[in-house]
């Protein structure tokens, strides 16, 4: 790969349960990855310009307080509003299959729930932006 892969992680709202995010940011860090942590309690608008201000790639989007829906999907129109039309969002946490679905229709990449093996995230980030080169 010729350009090197640039990731924001987030988690958005009120939880405060990061372990995870961090699990999967050392990962993709490790895979050589650059990878931006936002730390906790962001909201969507601080997502999407941090996604600005970093150029990434990709925005990865850690939920487990059962607030998915709502987070994605700003998370999402805020996209749209600012233009990153190049710029994956994908994301884990707990997500009922029903969602996931409903998630995925709106436009969201990619969905890892607990226990998925990082080097399944780091596979569909690489295939990704191999897949979506930037001009």
């Amino acid at each position: 790969m010729n350009q090197k892969i640039r990731v924001l992680v987030a988690k958005g709202g009120l939880d405060g349960h990061d372990r995870g995010a961090k699990v999967v940011a050392a990962a993709l860090r490790d895979a050589g990855m650059e990878v931006i942590y936002t730390g906790l309690r962001q909201t969507p608008a601080m997502i999407v310009e941090a996604a600005i201000q970093e150029d990434v790639h990709a925005i990865g989007l850690s939920v487990l307080s059962g607030a998915h829906m709502t987070l994605f999907s700003r998370v999402i129109d805020l996209m749209k509003e600012k233009e990153l039309n190049d710029v994956l969002l994908f994301g884990g946490g707990i997500i009922p299959d029903e969602d996931i679905k409903k998630l995925s229709d709106m436009g969201v990449g990619a969905l890892f729930t607990p226990g998925a093996p990082t080097t399944e995230i780091i596979e569909f980030l690489e295939k990704w932006v191999a897949d979506h080169p930037r001009e």
